[in-house]
Order: structure tokens, then sequence, then C-alpha cells
């Protein structure tokens, strides 16, 4: 076996357990950067052309169908002023027609608030791995220490040389941590980044399906 990876093999349980969360950790992280930032990349490209073509539909209809042949993750925005107008419509009393904008409202920010937590999959996971891996990795630093020392327990004579190779290979936990965690919290800040230009161009988006559809209310006859 390396050298490099001897101490693992002479490690026990908590030693092993601990090394193998850490690769989990960061195995699950990467996968979640990777998969979000593709994910938010082609969002960003398709988001301002979408909403761009939107407002050159001719109608409602057409723009929802545009928006779902291109961006079919905005499409709940444009259904919640399908709901809003629908229940306009229906409403028996001229009362029940004139709070159409405030339906409207409600169901745009239950549509953006559904929108947006769909932007922020991933996130939560990495400020949690960025946040619990160092002390993962000073976990298993403390323990290697623990271990190497109860090993030297009985021992005559102990030497600078018998304890600088496990102590040393216990820190290596340690960087193990900061390896699994750095990337994580720096990915979280950047996505977020991302993210949040891309919930103020949905949040005008919202206000601008606001103004024009309650504008627009229909009443009966």
């Amino acid at each position: 076996m390396d050298a490099r990876w001897q101490w693992l093999a002479q490690g026990d349980a908590v030693t092993r357990a601990t090394a193998l969360l850490l690769l989990a950790m960061s195995v699950v992280s990467w996968v979640v950067i990777l998969a979000q930032w593709l994910v938010l990349l082609r969002r960003r490209r398709q988001a301002q052309p979408a909403m761009a073509a939107f407002w050159q539909a001719r109608d409602l209809d057409t723009a929802q169908q545009q928006l779902g042949r291109q961006t079919p993750w905005l499409q709940p925005l444009v259904q919640a002023v399908h709901i809003a107008q629908a229940e306009a419509v229906a409403s028996a009393t001229l009362a029940g027609q004139s709070a159409h904008g405030d339906r409207l409202v409600r169901h745009l920010r239950g549509a953006l608030q559904l929108v947006a937590a769909r932007l922020q999959w991933g996130q939560t996971l990495l400020a949690s791995i960025g946040a619990l891996a160092p002390f993962v990795g000073l976990l298993g630093t403390v323990w290697g220490i623990h271990h190497a020392l109860s090993a030297l327990t009985g021992v005559q004579q102990v030497s600078l040389d018998q304890l600088a190779g496990p102590v040393g290979e216990a820190l290596v936990m340690t960087a193990a941590g900061l390896a699994v965690a750095i990337p994580a919290v720096l990915a979280y800040n950047l996505l977020g980044r991302s993210i949040a230009v891309l919930e103020a161009q949905l949040d005008g988006f919202t206000h601008d399906l606001h103004a024009h559809f309650a504008a627009a209310q229909p009443l009966q006859d």
C-alpha cells in the first residue's frame, strides 16, 4: 500500500468514517456546484430574450406557449396571471372584480417565490457543507492525535520521530476538511450572486406583468 495512505489503513473505525464522510461531502458539493452552475448559466442566457419575446407576442396564450418552449421554468408567472384573470371573470359582483389587482399580486408573489425557490436549489447544502467540513476535519485530527498518543502508552522512551509521523498524518484531516469547505463556500457566494441577479430580473418582469394585467383587468358586461 502507498505510504501516503498507510495512516488510513492503520486508523480505527472513527478515522475511516471521518475520512469517508469528508470524501462524500466533497463529491456531493462538486456535483451540486457543477449542476447548479450549468443550470444558472443556461437560465441567465435564456431569461432576458424570453422576457423580451413575451411582450412581442399577440396575446397571453401565445406568450405562454413561447415561454413554455424557451423557458418552461418561467411559466408559473404567466399561469398566475391566467388564474387571477379567471377569478375576476368568474366573480359575480363588481366588488369581486375590483379586487383583481390584489389577487394578481397574491398569485404573482406565490409564483415568484416558487421560481426563486427552484433557483436556490443546492444553496443550503453548499452552505451546510462549507460550515461543517472544517469541524469534521478537526474531529478527525483530534481523534487521530488521540489514537497516536494512545498507541505510545507504556512505551519507555518516546522520540520526536515517533510522534511526528502520526501527528502529521492526523493533521491531514484538518487540511482535508478545509479542502472540502473552501470550494463549497466560494461556490455558494458566486452562485448566490448569479441567483440574485436573475431574481432581480424576474422581480422586474413580475412588476411589469402586474402593471400591464392589473390595468387591463376584465369586467363583465
